[in-house]
C-alpha cells in the first residue's frame, strides 16, 4: 500500500487501536482492513453532505420562494423564526440560528457530539443561505404557497435527516422532553405547534394560520415520505404446523428471504407446549395481499403477526432511495 495512505489510515480509521492498545505497527491484513474501513466511511460521509446540501436549498427555498413574502409560518423551531420574523422584520437567517442554539446544546448532551456538530453545520448552512442566496417569489396564490412551501420545506428537512443531522431543533427537545415526562415524542410536538399555531392566529390572523396549518401538514407529509420512502415494509411472523411450505413458499413464490427460528406454542386451559419453527420475513405493503392469499392457500388457521418496520439494510429486500 501506498506509505501516503498508509499513514492516512493509521491517522483515521486505525487511531482508536493506538489509543486502546499503544500499537504502533500494523499488518498488510489490518492496513488493508482500515483501507476499507476508511473507503467507507468516505462515501458515507460524502453522501451525508450531498444530501444535507440539497436540503438546506431545497427548505431555503421553501422559505424564500413561497413563506415569507406571504408571511405564513410552520411548526417547530422554523414556525417560531417565521413568526418572529413576521412580527419584528428581524431577518430569519439570524432568527434561525438563535433560536436552534439551545437545541444544538440539547442535542449534545442527548444525542451525541457527532450530531451536534453535523446539526449546527447544517442550521448555519441554512442560514448562510437565506442571507446570501436569491430566490424568486413564485406565486402569492395562498393555497399555493401552503402547499408548495410546506413540501420545499418538509423535503428540505427530510433530506437532512436523511444526511444524519436537523435543520429544525423542534425534535431534539421532543426527545428530550419524552424521556424526562415518560410522553411520546408525537404528543410534545403536537402541544408545541398548537401553541405555536395559536399565537399565529392571535398576532397574524386566524385566515393566516389556518393556513400555515396547511403548511405544515404538507410539510409533515413530505418529511415522512423523504424518511420513510415510497414502500412501507411490514414484518411478518407466521407460526403454522406446515411451517416449511410456508418457508418455501416465502423465497421461491414471494422471493424474499425468511428466517426461522425455534418457538413453543402454548394454548388451552393446561397450558399444553408444543415446539414449533416460526418463520418471519419482510415484505413491502403492497406485497401483504399476495402474502396472506399465499398463507390462506397453505394453511388457513396459520396465526400471522405483521408489524410496521421503519427501515431495512441487507438480505433480500431491495433498498429504499436515499438510504442512509
Amino acid at each position: 500500500m501506498n506509505p501516503f495512505w498508509s499513514q492516512v489510515i493509521i491517522q483515521t480509521t486505525l487511531r482508536h487501536k493506538r489509543k486502546l492498545n499503544g500499537q504502533t505497527r500494523y499488518s498488510d491484513f489490518e492496513l488493508a482492513k482500515g483501507h476499507r474501513e476508511f473507503i467507507i466511511g468516505l462515501k458515507r460521509h460524502v453522501k451525508d453532505f450531498i444530501l444535507i446540501s440539497a436540503g438546506i436549498f431545497s427548505a431555503a427555498f421553501g422559505f424564500k420562494g413561497f413563506l415569507l413574502t406571504n408571511h405564513f409560518i410552520d411548526g417547530g423551531a422554523t414556525g417560531i423564526s417565521l413568526l418572529i420574523s413576521a412580527l419584528t422584520g428581524i431577518e430569519l437567517y439570524i432568527l434561525i440560528l438563535c433560536i436552534n442554539i439551545p437545541f444544538i446544546a440539547l442535542a449534545y448532551n442527548v444525542i451525541g457530539k457527532q450530531f451536534a456538530i453535523k446539526t449546527a453545520l447544517s442550521i448555519s448552512g441554512l442560514a448562510l443561505c437565506l442571507a446570501t442566496v436569491t430566490f424568486p417569489n413564485v406565486t402569492n396564490d395562498n393555497i399555493l404557497v401552503a402547499a408548495f412551501g410546506g413540501f420545499f420545506l418538509g423535503a428540505g428537512i427530510g433530506l437532512a435527516i436523511r444526511g444524519g443531522a436537523v435543520i429544525d431543533g423542534t425534535e431534539v427537545l421532543a426527545i428530550f422532553l419524552s424521556r424526562k415526562f415518560g410522553t411520546t415524542i408525537g404528543d410534545i410536538i403536537i402541544v408545541i405547534n398548537v401553541l405555536i399555531f395559536s399565537t399565529a392566529a392571535y398576532f397574524l390572523g386566524v385566515e393566516i394560520a389556518l393556513y400555515s396549518i396547511i403548511t405544515y401538514l404538507a410539510a409533515s407529509k413530505t418529511l415522512d415520505f423523504i424518511v420513510e420512502g415510497i414502500e412501507e415494509y411490514i414484518g411478518v411472523t407466521i407460526i403454522s404446523s406446515r411451517h416449511e411450505e410456508v418457508r418455501q413458499m416465502v423465497i421461491s413464490i414471494m422471493g424474499r428471504g425468511v428466517t426461522v427460528y425455534k418457538g413453543q406454542r402454548g394454548f388451552g386451559k393446561h397450558g399444553e407446549q408444543k415446539e414449533i419453527n416460526i418463520v418471519y420475513s419482510v415484505v413491502t405493503r403492497l406485497e401483504l395481499s399476495k402474502l396472506n392469499t399465499e398463507i390462506e392457500k397453505i394453511d388457513p388457521n396459520a396465526f400471522v403477526v405483521m408489524s410496521s418496520v421503519k427501515d431495512i439494510k441487507g438480505g433480500m429486500t431491495k433498498r429504499r432511495p436515499l438510504k442512509h
